[in-house]
């Protein structure tokens, strides 16, 4: 979220500076599906390390370490991700009610929009919105990758931890994670991929 944030105010900036949006007559109207367009890009980037995460870690701990432990993955996997969820959807759900709440003057016509407690409501609705409507149920999506995997690849897992036979494949798969991962993140060091040149005016 942060290097998107930081791509998206560098457009803005481009844009003011070049278009002159903040002087009466402005060369252009702002170009709106630019920014929609990095949105996009950087949202799809980010998620390649955690997607092929969640695809390929019940690989690694299913040849690896057998049937059974994989099983003990998915149950922590599913109990700590149930609990997280509903933790950020709670959470999310009162931080974007306080907002409101207060919005509404019901904490007094002293207390409502421009107050301390208005701008202390909106930091909070600000990590709220993202909880409720992004995070949340996102879990559930990891859940259900999880064991979807699993059940695809059931009938080859091991029985028993550190099988002869096919402990190699857990080396294999973790070399294509970690491959992917050094890719990633030495292509986004290499274009600066999410950094602000402040240098600009």
């Amino acid at each position: 979220v942060g290097r998107a944030a930081s791509l998206m105010i560098e457009e803005v900036r481009r844009q003011f500076r070049e278009y002159q949006l903040l002087s009466e007559h402005p060369l252009r109207k702002p170009d709106f599906a630019r920014c929609v367009e990095i949105s996009t890009k950087a949202s799809l980037i980010e998620m390649i390390i955690p997607g092929v995460l969640a695809i390929l870690a019940p690989l690694f701990i299913g040849f690896l370490l057998g049937a059974q432990a994989l099983g003990g993955l998915l149950v922590g996997a599913l109990t700590s991700g149930f609990m997280l969820a509903v933790f950020m959807a709670n959470a999310g759900g009162a931080w974007d009610n306080a907002k409101k709440f207060i919005e509404a003057d019901r904490m007094g016509a002293d207390k409502g929009k421009g107050s301390q407690e208005h701008e202390a409501a909106v930091v909070g609705d600000t990590i709220g919105d993202p909880f409720k409507d992004t995070s949340g149920p996102a879990l559930n999506i990891l859940i259900k990758l999880m064991t979807m995997m699993s059940l695809v690849f059931a009938a080859d897992f091991p029985k028993e931890a550190f099988d002869p036979e096919k402990w190699w494949v857990s080396v294999v798969v973790a070399v294509c994670f970690l491959g992917v991962a050094f890719s990633i993140t030495a292509w986004m060091r290499k274009t600066g991929f999410g950094s602000i040149n402040y240098d600009r005016n």
